[in-house]
């Protein structure tokens, strides 16, 4: 009831209220005479009308919905119902999908052990020998075995979302999809005194000049300027011969590729924490965890890699009552043909909020002025006021989350900001002066 409940409120929003236009100018001597006290919807309603609706935002693309969960009633909508780019927003929707399908600890691997032969096929997970995870579940497994058997046409996906930018392939945040990633699917370059390669495999692909890209379109050459003194990471071109061979230099045998698992009841191998995964993609908006994360979600309703499985379970079993579904391609949010409404961010957080323990949902994600995306961003004053996802492309920002205002409440919220000329900077600030007027005054 509370569900439904929600989305009359929208509609009611939309069909009944037009919006009053006011200058920026205009919000000062409003605010001044709020004080300390807090605020009924009307009047607030009236307030945040004169801030979004400025000299300096009426060129832009503008979505805000800020609900109350408790009082399971909307403070305020505006274009709630509108589509837009949500850019990494769509996480929020990926942490989602991932809490309802998968468990405890990540699946590693399925598997078929006979004997002193292993038989085994990957499920998506990023952790194995990630720069930061580094973990080596899956290999000390498999050498335990004598003969080891990999099985990789269980992946059907492409190795890029549909929409992605092509001359992003290679920058950190956008490697490759597959069904066994290892090292994070990218070369960590670094230079102190000599030049450290991880994968050491790529060691000898590294010229050490100052080029326009980091790595050739269509092969596995990088270039590092052995002047610089920062860390490069830059995805690489992923092929079963590649992967063949990283597997076989730290399993230190051996491995076959072969056509077809043998007939048999598989096992699952687990690897690290799953909150482990979801947090790291949330706080740091790693477009590598969230897609593999996708594909680690099929693998739990089928023996099939596809992403796309995922997100027709989520949406036919869970998410069947949005008045507005997305149109949603990945997990990630690199896409621009994903468009989300304030209304579908919000109801997805609100089901999270009754679903999931407090502490835990909020410690996926960013905190204002203190961790991840969101440090140095909407502090509070003596505590944290803002947990919430970011979403940053090129013209666009969203966030999306959770606000706790002075009076102790909670309430969720997503604003969304498309096309705009200004910088992310003035858009920001724009945004901020909404929070903190909302959390000093409700």
């Amino acid at each position: 009831m509370m569900l439904k409940s929600m989305n009359v409120h929208f509609q009611q929003l939309f069909l009944n209220k037009k919006r009053t236009l006011g200058q920026l100018i205009l919000v000062g001597a409003s605010i001044s005479l709020i004080g300390c006290k807090t605020l009924n919807t009307n009047r607030l309603n009236k307030i945040i009308d004169q801030q979004i609706s400025s000299q300096t935002t009426n060129n832009y693309f503008q979505g805000l919905l800020i609900y109350d969960p408790v009082k399971k009633d909307t403070l305020y909508s505006h274009n709630s119902q509108k589509y837009f780019t949500p850019a990494s927003n769509t996480k929020i929707i990926t942490l989602y999908t991932s809490l309802k399908t998968l468990p405890e600890k990540i699946p590693a691997l399925k598997y078929i052990a006979k004997n002193d032969t292993l038989y085994m096929e990957g499920t998506g997970d990023p952790s194995l020998l990630h720069p930061y995870f580094g973990d080596s579940t899956a290999i000390k497994f498999a050498k335990n075995y004598k003969n080891v058997f990999l099985y990789l046409n269980n992946f059907e996906e492409s190795r890029y979302g549909p929409g992605w930018a092509w001359e992003d392939y290679d920058l950190y945040f956008s490697p490759e999809r597959n069904s066994i990633p290892l090292y994070g699917n990218v070369v960590t370059i670094t230079n102190n005194d000599s030049l450290a390669v991880s994968p050491n495999h790529f060691k000898n692909q590294v010229v050490p000049i100052s080029y326009g890209v980091n790595r050739e379109l269509y092969s596995n050459t990088f270039y590092y300027d052995p002047h610089r003194n920062d860390t490069l990471e830059s995805p690489f071109m992923i092929d079963s011969t590649l992967t063949k061979s990283l597997l076989e230099e730290v399993l230190l045998k051996k491995v076959n590729i072969v056509q077809e698992m043998p007939n048999e009841e598989k096992q699952v191998l687990y690897s690290v924490s799953s909150d482990s995964l979801f947090k790291r993609m949330m706080e740091v908006s790693d477009n590598f965890l969230a897609e593999q994360l996708l594909i680690l979600s099929s693998s739990t309703l089928s023996d099939t890699l596809n992403s796309a499985k995922a997100r027709k379970y989520i949406m036919d079993n869970y998410l069947q009552e949005l008045e507005h579904p997305p149109r949603w391609v990945d997990g990630s949010g690199l896409s621009r043909y994903n468009l989300f409404t304030p209304g579908t961010m919000v109801y997805v957080l609100n089901k999270m909020y009754q679903e999931i323990p407090r502490e835990r949902l909020f410690n996926f994600f960013p905190v204002g002025g203190l961790t991840g995306t969101l440090k140095g961003r909407f502090n509070g004053d003596d505590r944290p006021y803002i947990y919430a996802k970011t979403g940053s492309l090129g013209n666009n920002y969203c966030l999306s989350g959770y606000l706790i205002t002075q009076s102790g409440k909670t309430l969720i919220f997503s604003f969304m900001n498309n096309h705009f000329t200004n910088s992310n900077s003035e858009v920001k600030q724009h945004m901020e002066s909404i929070f903190e007027m909302i959390r000093d005054n409700y």
